[in-house]
């Protein structure tokens, strides 16, 4: 067996491990434990915090525009991201044994009518969503209420690690398929019969993407989510799943984004995306801490 193969079985047992510890410790012990993992993710040398702090500036430089925001502030920001994501990953090793009744007592609605809208219409729904909050924790609810979500997930490593992350969602009751060739007839299928298809899409993993501005910067985000709307006709809805207050969740469902055909494809795609990305800055803008992003997002970001 080779080291390679090694390291990643060992990366699959502690996920199996640590998952199936949080699971079953009392829910303040699990907090505490993600509080403290998250400290130790930012200070840990040659870790993700120098791009995160990238990322921070640019979101409190939005906000403010003629005043550039103190590093230390960016700092301290920065810092509170990794205490959010491992609240994220906390939560999300809690979730598949988390009861419907306690997912639905334990998140706040606002707009969530217009979500409802969009599913009844039989159209099918394209849910875009940024990596803020647990949105996992949106998608279980809407399965609980009826509307069953796929979703597109990158592959990793070890497969025994991808085939674990899939068992989990599925528990959720969210479908997830394996970004490849595949996936995008999957979705199509699905939006076709009136599904709902969740699509994050902050962030351009495959590297072709559309050109907008974001967050004052040229950059590319992925395109599937406006060009399924244009090609079946479903609902594009902005939404996103902020945590908290406290330990309860905050779903935002916003207005959907006008998926008409007005010229040609790639520019109507071009379109529906910049607005998108306007959509994505508002909701980064309300909690940038719970924005879990800490890859090169823009160009310049690849040089630093």
């Amino acid at each position: 067996m080779t080291s390679e193969r090694l390291r990643g079985l060992a990366t699959y047992a502690a996920f199996r491990v640590s998952g199936a510890g949080l699971g079953v410790l009392p829910e303040p012990v699990a907090s505490l434990v993600a509080s403290t993992v998250g400290a130790v993710m930012a200070r840990r040398p040659g870790g993700t915090l120098p791009m995160r702090e990238r990322h921070m500036a640019r979101v409190l430089s939005s906000t403010s525009p003629a005043v550039e925001p103190h590093p230390a502030v960016v700092r301290r920001w920065a810092i509170r991201s990794y205490r959010s994501y491992a609240r994220y990953w906390v939560e999300g090793a809690r979730l598949p044994a988390t009861g419907a009744a306690e997912v639905r007592r334990r998140l706040v609605l606002d707009g969530y009518e217009r979500f409802v809208e969009a599913a009844e219409s039989g159209r099918g729904v394209v849910v875009a969503l940024p990596h803020i909050g647990s949105w996992e924790w949106g998608g279980a609810f809407i399965a609980a209420d009826g509307h069953p979500m796929t979703s597109v997930a990158e592959r990793v490593e070890p497969p025994q690690l991808f085939d674990w992350f899939v068992e989990q969602r599925r528990a959720m009751g969210l479908e997830i398929v394996p970004l490849g060739d595949e996936s995008g007839r999957t979705v199509l299928r699905v939006l076709r019969a009136g599904g709902v298809v969740g699509l994050l899409c902050d962030r351009d993993i495959v590297g072709n993407g559309v050109e907008v501005e974001f967050f004052g910067e040229r950059t590319t985000l992925p395109a599937g989510p406006a060009t399924l709307a244009l090609r079946t006709g479903a609902v594009l809805l902005p939404a996103v799943v902020y945590s908290g207050p406290g330990s309860d969740h905050h779903a935002v469902v916003t207005r959907p984004v006008e998926a008409t055909r007005t010229g040609r494809l790639r520019d109507d795609v071009a379109r529906l995306t910049q607005e998108l990305a306007v959509r994505l800055e508002w909701m980064v803008r309300r909690a940038p801490e719970q924005w879990h992003l800490y890859q090169p997002n823009w160009p310049s970001d690849r040089g630093a």
